[in-house]
């Protein structure tokens, strides 16, 4: 299975979370313009990510002979779910530079929680998921 469009947009993701890292240490409020914009670009990403994975590899691989990867697909797009709830909640909560100015600290917080765990699946399925899928 040809994987390389997911990787790509792997690279993606984790450069978007890179950004909005890079802005917020040079100050939230002075560029919570920019961070609204570059969450907007990443849930973009995120978005079409995920509506991929749901309708094309997660659903290949649970109709494939190798019960392995069936199983593990289930896993990660179960998993996924709770993942992608916190995300899509973050990025509409913080999506105007007013909300992320105005609440700078909270906004930070939040970032570092949702960003981490999006990161740390990232990692995760760059590591062992994608892998296992090349494998095959």
């Amino acid at each position: 299975m040809d994987i390389e469009r997911f990787k790509h947009q792997h690279v993606e993701i984790l450069d978007g979370i890179a950004k909005l890292r890079r802005l917020a240490h040079a100050g939230i409020k002075e560029n919570a313009h920019e961070i609204a914009q570059a969450i907007a670009s990443l849930s973009n990403i995120v978005k079409l990510h995920l509506a991929i994975e749901d309708r094309i590899l997660y659903p290949a691989l649970q109709s494939g002979s190798n019960a392995r990867l069936a199983a593990m697909g289930k896993a990660y797009q179960e998993d996924m779910q709770g993942i992608a709830s916190g995300y899509i909640a973050f990025s509409r909560h913080w999506s105007t530079a007013t909300a992320i100015a105005e609440k700078a600290e909270q906004f930070r917080a939040e970032a570092n929680t949702v960003l981490k765990t999006v990161y740390s699946r990232m990692q995760k399925e760059n590591t062992e998921f994608y892998p296992a899928i090349e494998a095959l």
